[in-house]
């Protein structure tokens, strides 16, 4: 007998947008049952909606209140939130390389000092993972990453970095992620990547999406800088393992 899910809550966002919440922490069954409904609303589009933005744990569904009311999308919403079972089938799986360590990754001895182990042994732990694109968000490209090892969890920064390098590979609390564009973080810096996850006239612009899986591998900075030269030319760089 198929398991019974919890309805999500449903949340007004200004006059013309609802959240539809499946959690309020951040929870990989939650992010699982956004990314369904999001796929189930482009397979199946509902007149009046004009956007979707999935999350760590909600969808904000944008929509056109002249077309469709609060009450009507809400009850369509729950119907198709009870319809869309979470699935793995098609996933996509990458592995992307990261130069660790030195002036790629300015926060590894730090993180292993106060992890109590050594740089080497982050890399390992790191490199191990199995991680998910739970959302992207902050910056175009910004990939935040489920599946961290809970050995590698941190508090983020107390003092937060105004520019950080684009192609960073950091952690921060219970996430990893692939930063594309140079920006402000408060996370650990432990590494970089040549890939460009957002390429404005490469097709497409955005190379990862939400549900894939990620996995990393570890290269030296010749093989860095030969890489990132391919990537500024429009390389993907990054090995689409699973399509």
């Amino acid at each position: 007998m198929a398991e019974t899910l919890a309805p999500p809550r449903l949340l007004p966002s200004g006059d013309s947008a609802i959240t539809v919440e499946f959690s309020r922490t951040i929870d990989d069954a939650a992010n699982r049952r956004v990314l369904a409904l999001d796929r189930l609303i482009a397979a199946e589009p509902i007149a009046g909606i004009t956007e979707t933005v999935p999350t760590y744990r909600s969808l904000l569904v944008h929509y056109d209140p002249v077309q469709i009311t609060f009450d009507a999308l809400a009850e369509q919403l729950l119907a198709r939130a009870a319809k869309a079972p979470p699935s793995e089938s098609g996933t996509r799986r990458w592995r992307i390389p990261v130069t660790y360590g030195g002036e790629h990754g300015i926060d590894l001895e730090d993180v292993a000092k106060a992890l109590k182990t050594t740089p080497d042994e982050i890399v390992a732990r790191h490199v191990a993972g199995d991680y998910r694109v739970a959302m992207i968000g902050f910056t175009p490209g910004w990939s935040y990453l489920s599946g961290l090892e809970k050995f590698l969890h941190m508090p983020r920064r107390k003092d937060p970095r105004l520019l950080t390098p684009a192609g960073t590979i950091s952690i921060g609390g219970i996430q990893t992620g692939v930063q594309c564009l140079a920006g402000p973080s408060g996370w650990h810096l432990l590494g970089r990547t040549p890939v460009r996850t957002y390429q404005l006239h490469r097709d497409p612009t955005f190379l990862l999406e939400p549900g894939d899986a990620i996995t990393f591998s570890a290269v030296d900075a010749k093989t860095f800088a030969e890489q990132d030269r391919a990537a500024e030319a429009g390389e993907f760089v990054a090995e689409l393992v699973t399509p």
